[in-house]
């Protein structure tokens, strides 16, 4: 037990630490060789934040533990839109002006939507998995093109800003997406081995620890980020990136953790979770579009999201003991 907690309470920071040297490494590589700011900031940026759910789940899925690659990937949305969003709204209240997050947005509110209706026999099938990974392939041909359409949104000119910014070599850029990518695999596989360990001791279920620290703990790298975001005054490169990041989740992770392993729920988990998980995603919709077509995620909402973060957290918590 010694060991598997303190598994967790190091792997989680190192997790964070080389998920974070990953993103850098490679959006600047990408900016370098030309690729679209934009779409560096929506979808490399996006899957480098993704990045620890991405590893995380397939380890878990690879050792059985199908549960917890499932709460890890429902358990970051929900955090990322709750915690991550409210938190930076409470700081500074976020106008959304950006065209391509507000056509990303539906897309997200749709996707849940359909992992919804994937889940309502209870199981993550091999056929499911199949599925989401071709909207995943659609969906970064369609991004990808958009970047191309739209190469002055207010989102890209912010990721375009970003990269001229660093002043890094790019030798020193591709050693540490090197270093960041092999460190992220090592410190998911000891963060994986401790929380089963933790779930096993407490006779607490592999979904309910996928939920809570491992879901909060590998949404951190988009709190920081987000936090780093407002404080530059780029409020909409973290809503971006949430966005971006919780695509990732829903197709890519899922995914590939349904690939691996197919994922037998228990009726809990879809009434209780994935339902949270499309409310607050609709919430954000509503909040980000705006009933006048001009988006804001003021304080108010930012504090009912923050809110709504910790009554889920402490339910789940107290229901286990």
């Amino acid at each position: 037990m010694v060991w598997a907690t303190l598994a967790i309470l190091v792997g989680l920071p190192v997790l964070i630490w080389s998920a974070e040297r990953f993103i850098h490494g490679a959006a600047f590589t990408a900016g370098y060789y030309g690729i679209s700011p934009l779409f560096v900031g929506m979808f490399i940026i996006g899957f480098g934040t993704s990045a620890p759910e991405i590893i995380v789940s397939v380890f878990a899925a690879m050792q059985g533990n199908g549960g917890l690659a499932l709460g890890n990937a429902f358990g970051s949305n929900i955090t990322n839109i709750t915690l991550v969003v409210g938190t930076t709204a409470l700081l500074s209240p976020i106008m959304v002006k950006s065209e391509i997050v507000r056509k990303e947005l539906p897309i997200l509110l749709g996707v849940t939507f359909f992992i919804v209706w994937q889940l309502l026999d209870l199981e993550l099938s091999h056929d499911d998995a199949f599925a989401l990974l071709g909207l995943f392939v659609l969906l970064i041909s369609w991004s990808g093109w958009q970047a191309l359409k739209q190469p002055k949104d207010k989102l890209g000119e912010q990721v375009a800003n970003e990269l001229t910014n660093s002043q890094s070599q790019l030798k020193s850029h591709l050693l540490w997406l090197v270093v960041g990518l092999i460190i992220l695999i090592i410190s998911s596989r000891v963060l994986v081995w401790g929380a089963v360990e933790v779930a096993q001791y407490f006779n607490v279920s592999d979904v309910i620890i996928g939920l809570t620290i491992v879901g909060i703990g590998t949404s951190l790298p988009e709190l920081i980020s987000s936090i780093i975001a407002v404080r530059k005054n780029e409020h909409e490169l973290a809503i971006g990136n949430i966005v971006g990041s919780n695509l990732f989740n829903s197709l890519a992770v899922v995914g590939i953790a349904g690939i691996i392993q197919p994922v037998q729920l228990d009726a809990t988990f879809l009434y209780r979770d994935t339902l949270l998980m499309l409310g607050v995603t609709i919430a954000l919709l509503i909040f980000c579009l705006g009933r006048t077509g001009a988006g804001k995620i003021s304080r108010f909402e930012g504090l009912a999201l923050v809110i709504c973060f910790l009554s889920y957290n402490f339910y789940l918590v107290s229901t286990q003991f």
